[in-house]
């Protein structure tokens, strides 16, 4: 204010006319302040930003960066840009736009990955979510532990492509410890210690072909859910050449390996009559383990599988069989004498410790009372051991293809082959897996109905033929079977005369390493041929008719 002129009329004019713009000015700020404050908040509200799309800035090296706005990250919430570079060049600016474009029309479709989540962000949302069995599930995880996460964990998963994932199965096929060619030692402890003789140069293996599937499978099913849940557009597996298919080799025991398991088994009854079951029923080991004796129908000659035992170090618990549904399974008249034995058996023991079977008892256990159940590992374990001391390599699960190859031999349908195994697909299974003793089946088919067949109106040069099915019956296909072609040999060259006794079935036993009922079945075979004579009490002898037995007969 003008301290001289306090009441000069003029001033007082100009300073009312100053009053009156500031006001004005104060007016329009306030009204352009509203006016954006509103928009703000209605595209708060509707969720519209206004966010630049397709930004292309100058590096320092001369390159071109394109980032397009690609929403918020699914996993983390935060803003999400497609990011690529375009080198330096005369054409820079134009693959710049071409590239802006293609980021673009990878947004507006949907085709663009919503996070920048790496493959161990993934496989822990996979595993997390992932419903299977404990025992699928601990696989699982070791095989993403050991492979995945080492090799492609911290990769992000929109740079995850067909490429390298095929490098990714090639390492896995070169060696299972990812060495790339890098000599070191292996040490048989970590931590500070003396090395011994277990410390040695690492040696490459191939991780096997059935596991390196297994680790396709893990990236499968979460890279499927991946795309399902856009984390990305495209599955790379697509791009990527899978993995073949193994081809299945069971090596089921002989028969007269076989016999040699089962006589060197029966010296423990309980040990024997599990053998003989898997055997003879093809059941898995957690599933003998889980047998109950209320689930044996002895009357009508019918095994009842309804769960199995699963191990996890020392835990053990009851499951449902691997492909959730039970079955029942017919068994022979010799199995069903064996399990009454067994019963007996069972039964006398409790009593001696004055105690009882449990209605629901395991039918092998190592209580007394049968109310707990045997460990699969174990079970496991033990028949290894005993195999070694017989001088073989052999796990359980080769009862399991035994009894299958035994069934398809004797030309039972591949279809009630697999109701007593338990395999799924009404039987595709089993003819994959056992394709080699499917085809002898059908073979056997074709010589069955040669028979019925009418004589053809010409003479045949079956010379070849001959000699093939000359061969093959040459060789028995069982133990007792065995036995009595030798013994027909020995009588029909004269080593084994009129009168002479046959070999004790102790001596045979132990020169075959079958059991009793072996050798028992061979001398009846004799018997019944007319070769020898036998009564109770008595041993065997050559009887007068072996006296002429031609030797191409045998």
């Amino acid at each position: 204010m003008c301290r001289r002129f306090e009441s000069c009329r003029g001033h007082r004019h100009y300073q009312h006319k100053q009053s009156i713009h500031d006001r004005f000015i104060l007016a329009v700020v306030l009204h352009v302040v509203r006016k954006v404050y509103a928009r703000t908040m209605t595209e708060a509200k509707s969720g519209r930003r206004n966010r630049r799309r397709g930004e292309v800035e100058e590096l320092p090296s001369g390159a071109l960066r394109v980032k397009v706005y690609a929403g918020e990250d699914a996993l983390t919430g935060r803003r999400h840009y497609l990011r690529e570079t375009v080198p330096a060049g005369p054409t820079a600016a134009r693959d710049a736009e071409r590239a802006r474009a293609r980021l673009l029309n990878q947004v507006d479709e949907g085709r663009n990955p919503r996070t920048k989540a790496t493959v161990n962000q993934l496989m822990d949302r996979y595993l997390e979510l992932l419903e299977v069995d404990a025992m699928t599930f601990k696989s699982y995880e070791g095989y993403i532990r050991n492979h995945i996460r080492p090799l492609l964990g911290r990769l992000p998963l929109s740079r995850l492509g067909g490429e390298t994932l095929d490098s990714f199965y090639a390492i896995l096929r070169t060696c299972r410890d990812h060495c790339n060619g890098r000599p070191y030692i292996e040490h048989r402890i970590d931590g500070p210690h003396d090395c011994n003789e277990k410390c040695r140069p690492h040696t490459c293996q191939p991780l096997a072909a059935s596991s390196v599937r297994q680790v396709h499978f893990c990236l499968s099913g979460a890279l499927k859910r991946a795309v399902r849940w856009r984390w990305i557009g495209v599955n790379p597996l697509s791009q990527a050449e899978s993995p073949r298919a193994t081809k299945h080799n069971p090596q089921p025991p002989t028969s007269v390996q076989a016999a040699a398991i089962l006589t060197a088994a029966f010296a423990d009854l309980p040990w024997g009559v599990l053998l003989w079951l898997a055997m003879t029923t093809g059941a898995r080991r957690g599933e003998l383990c889980a047998l109950r004796w209320d689930l044996l129908d002895l009357d009508n000659a019918v095994l009842v599988i309804r769960t199995s035992i699963a191990q996890d170090g020392a835990k053990t618990w009851e499951k449902p069989t691997k492909t959730h549904q039970q079955r029942r399974i017919a068994i022979g008249d010799d199995t069903v004498g064996l399990l009454r034995t067994y019963r007996q058996r069972c039964e006398a023991d409790a009593r001696a410790v004055g105690t009882a079977i449990a209605t629901t008892g395991r039918v092998f256990s190592p209580a007394l009372d049968h109310t707990t159940w045997l460990k699969p590992n174990t079970v496991s374990q033990r028949y290894r051991r005993m195999c070694a001391k017989l001088g073989w390599d052999m796990h359980l699960h080769q009862l399991r293809h035994y009894s299958a190859t035994e069934l398809i031999s004797a030309g039972v349908d591949p279809r009630t082959v697999a109701g007593r195994l338990g395999h799924g697909g009404g039987g595709s299974t089993t003819l994959r897996v056992y394709s080699a003793w499917v085809s002898e089946a059908d073979q056997k088919a074709a010589g069955a109905l040669n028979l019925r067949m009418p004589a053809p109106p010409f003479p045949l040069d079956l010379s070849a033929s001959s000699a093939v099915r000359a061969a093959t019956d040459s060789e028995p296909s069982s133990p007792y079977k065995h036995i009595a072609a030798d013994l027909r040999g020995a009588i029909a060259c004269g080593a084994l005369r009129p009168g002479e006794p046959l070999p004790t079935v102790e001596q045979l036993k132990d020169r075959y390493q079958v059991s009793a009922g072996t050798a028992n079945r061979a001398v009846a075979e004799l018997k019944q041929a007319g070769l020898i004579t036998a009564s109770r009490g008595r041993r065997a002898t050559v009887s007068a008719t072996g006296e002429g037995l031609d030797a191409d007969t045998v």
